[in-house]
């Protein structure tokens, strides 16, 4: 979390700030627990005086803190975001987002004249209307996540599976200025839920976690807009935005999708395209043959977001789709520890690895960047039984490895 109010010395240096992200807060068995009063998982951000920054590196390696990053807070502060960078309010296994949180993204695909991008911008965007605004979390569960739908009917917006869009928060921030934009996967496809061209929505978690000196509960400021939006409200709508996440046109390709919490949105749109008996309808031109395969981590049964729709899915189309879940607070990985979605893939990484090393497999990684090092480690450990070496071969397929993590 970024404190604009924290202050340096009068030096050149000593003025300056610096954002610094870390992790590791709550991860023994004492200190994990509902109550205690620091951020539940993920990461959290905080802005430190170039003056103070060795002691809050002592005071947070006494805690038992992991600096993840530090870059200078201007970056982060000026609320540049770029059109290809996605923000998602994730689930309990995933870190909270907001525009000023960067994404890391594998360069961008070859462009296509035909992929819509920024139809509306931050300073002309479109007005829509919201349709409904319905919980995803089970009774049970942890948190909130919000299926949000929003009519485009009145407009020119269009979009394909895997690109995102940008919300601007109605009000000000602190300083008094317009909130900026945030972005979020589309978890619809190009036909929407209703599948007649007029529908957008978006897979939103509620961001909350108590700061981690003061103890006071931080909300997201653009997540508890759209928590707490209505039927009949509006909205502002920019984009869309995104190249990185596209699904291929091959209908004989294997997709295999990795995704933590509300990183979930895009692989609802592949799934949707693939497999609804309304968008096979509506696309006939794709009829979609291979193999779907998505790898989904999450803290509790009652959080597995569309459940029943992924579910109804793999019972119907058995032989194309494979759904595998990481529920961490309620499975155990082979060295009686939380079930991580890296674990998963650590479990199934050389039926994984042989997909891989097919030319028309896809793979696509959505959530939290903390899982990106135990997904290579297991392809690492899978290709090193050929005698590969795992990152030469991953630079090789660049255009078939597509990752948005946050």
């Amino acid at each position: 979390m970024y404190n604009p109010s924290a202050t340096g010395g009068n030096t050149a240096f000593g003025s300056r700030l610096f954002v610094y992200e870390i992790e590791g807060l709550r991860k023994n068995d004492e200190t994990d627990k509902m109550g205690y009063p620091i951020r539940k998982s993920g990461s959290v951000f905080m802005t430190v005086p170039y003056s103070r920054m060795n002691q809050e590196m002592q005071r947070l390696t006494r805690m038992g803190a992991r600096i993840v990053s530090i870059r200078p807070y201007e970056s982060a502060a000026n609320g540049k975001v770029s059109s290809d960078t996605t923000t998602h309010a994730e689930t309990q296994q995933t870190q909270p987002a907001e525009a000023t949180k960067p994404m890391t993204q594998a360069k961008e695909k070859s462009a296509k004249a035909d992929i819509p991008v920024n139809i509306y911008r931050p300073s002309s965007p479109y007005v829509s209307k919201v349709i409904s605004n319905d919980e995803l979390v089970a009774e049970g569960g942890i948190g909130t996540v919000r299926h949000i739908k929003f009519d485009i009917s009145g407009g020119d917006l269009r979009y394909l599976e895997g690109q995102s869009i940008g919300i601007i928060p109605a009000g000000t921030d602190d300083k008094g200025k317009p909130n900026k934009l945030r972005l979020y996967s589309i978890a619809s496809t190009r036909h929407g839920d209703d599948v007649d061209d007029k529908t957008i929505s978006l897979c939103v978690r509620q961001l909350e976690y108590k700061h981690p000196e003061t103890g006071e509960m931080v909300y997201g400021t653009c997540s508890t807009y759209l928590n707490k939006v209505q039927p009949g409200d509006e909205v502002k709508i920019t984009g869309p935005v995104g190249k990185e996440m596209l699904l291929p046109d091959d209908p004989e390709a294997n997709i295999i999708m990795m995704a933590t919490g509300t990183g979930i949105a895009p692989f609802r749109t592949y799934l949707w395209r693939q497999f609804k008996d309304a968008e096979k309808a509506a696309n006939p031109e794709y009829e979609f043959k291979g193999l779907s395969w998505l790898i989904f981590g999450i803290p509790t049964t009652p959080n597995i977001l569309y459940k029943e729709e992924m579910e109804e899915i793999q019972s119907k189309y058995p032989d194309n789709f494979r759904l595998t879940y990481a529920i961490s607070r309620e499975q155990k990985n082979p060295e009686g520890g939380r079930m991580y979605i890296q674990d998963r893939v650590a479990e199934h990484a050389d039926e994984i690895w042989a997909l891989v090393k097919e030319e028309k497999t896809h793979t696509y990684i959505c959530g939290l960047k903390g899982m990106e090092d135990g997904i290579d480690a297991a392809m690492t450990a899978a290709a090193a039984k050929e005698g590969v070496v795992w990152k030469e071969y991953q630079r090789s397929i660049k255009e078939r490895w597509h990752v948005e993590t946050y």
